[in-house]
């Protein structure tokens, strides 16, 4: 738990970093401050002092207190060894293997990794930027935090472009924002996902995609697209949208709905990834249905577990620690002052195994 005075530091700071207070404004006196934090005069003085050591505030005798100039020590510090990463997660899924990969290379120029996660949640992007901000940085590699959504953190991305911090996205990026990226090409990775089960005579095929990151908008539309061109099925496919925050046992309930309703199975369902591939799968076994002898589940990303579950699960390549190594080779090109960076798009690799028949 913070102590009353980090409370009001870090309260300034964030201030400061969101721009709300820019370099030379003049900033709130210690007995505004005082009412504002319901704290005494020392916890105000002891806060204002870790601030100009950290030389984002400065103080005028008789004058009051400013912003300083904090951008320019951000800037002189940026020779540190330092790259941050910034991932929606870590532990799980293929996260290990794209961070990985960054570290690999990170590591052979002689450089290390400060490492947070955002869990896909906007207000803790925030807190993993500032915390970024605030630290000797070379470099930046971040992963987009409900991407389709855009950012309410504009502000702080603003300020690493002041700064001239070289940043990165991975897996997908922010439209609005103009940073480089490298992530794989989900809208055409899914039309030829649709195609190949039309072409093995699948027609009633269930679509399921998590929208609010832009991959699963991405593979939504490839998914729509293969539909548009087979005009005469369109009628039969289905579609189930959900969300990060979205309850999955009602997103799970709805799917149980829809494989109960025998006038209407789909022949195949095409999932947002591997992760929710397998948990189909069980859920189509509940129902006392067989895969693929039932109902055909295809997946996303080629999960390390992919391979090894019964049946061994259609998907497509994710380069994974391939993508992180080219991410972070991105941003290091930027360090040593290439100014012709161009994003990286992976082309889809469709690896068919048995959990897919034609009928």
């Amino acid at each position: 738990m913070k102590n009353k005075y980090e409370i009001v530091r870090d309260g300034l700071k964030e201030e400061i970093l969101s721009g709300r207070y820019a370099i030379n404004d003049k900033m709130p006196t210690e007995s505004e401050l005082m009412e504002k934090y319901q704290v005494s005069r020392y916890t105000v003085r002891r806060a204002i002092g870790d601030l100009e050591v950290e030389h984002y505030i400065y103080r005028i005798q008789g004058g009051g207190m400013f912003v300083d100039d904090w951008q320019k020590y951000v800037n002189k510090s940026i020779k540190s060894k330092m790259i941050g990463l910034i991932t929606t997660h870590i532990a799980g899924y293929i996260f290990p293997n794209i961070i990985t990969g960054i570290d690999r290379y990170t590591s052979s120029e002689g450089y290390s990794i400060l490492l947070s996660n955002t869990q896909n949640d906007p207000e803790k992007e925030r807190k993993s930027i500032e915390k970024m901000l605030e630290s000797d940085l070379s470099g930046l590699i971040i992963e987009p935090t409900q991407s389709a959504l855009g950012t309410i953190n504009a502000d702080l991305y603003k300020k690493i472009k002041e700064i001239k911090l070289p940043t990165v996205f991975i897996n997908s990026h922010y439209t609005e924002l103009d940073f480089p990226y490298v992530e794989m090409n989900d809208y055409e990775a899914e039309l030829q996902v649709t195609n190949k089960l039309l072409e093995l005579g699948h027609k009633r095929i269930l679509g399921i995609f998590k929208i609010d990151d832009i991959q699963g908008v991405h593979r939504m539309k490839g998914f729509i697209k293969a539909y548009q061109n087979h005009t005469d099925l369109v009628f039969l496919s289905q579609m189930v949208m959900y969300q990060s925050s979205d309850n999955m046992r009602s997103v799970f309930t709805r799917i149980e709905g829809i494989l109960n309703n025998l006038s209407d199975r789909p022949t195949a369902i095409i999932c947002y990834n591997d992760q929710l591939a397998i948990q189909i799968i069980d859920l189509i076994r509940s129902l006392g249905l067989k895969v693929p002898e039932d109902v055909s589940v295809f997946g996303f990303d080629n999960y390390q577990l992919s391979k090894y579950i019964a049946p061994h699960l259609s998907t497509v390549e994710h380069p994974k620690e391939k993508l992180g190594r080219d991410a972070a080779k991105m941003v290091f090109d930027m360090i040593k002052g290439n100014k012709k960076i161009e994003n990286k798009i992976y082309e889809p690799e469709l690896i068919l195994r048995e959990s897919i028949k034609r009928i």
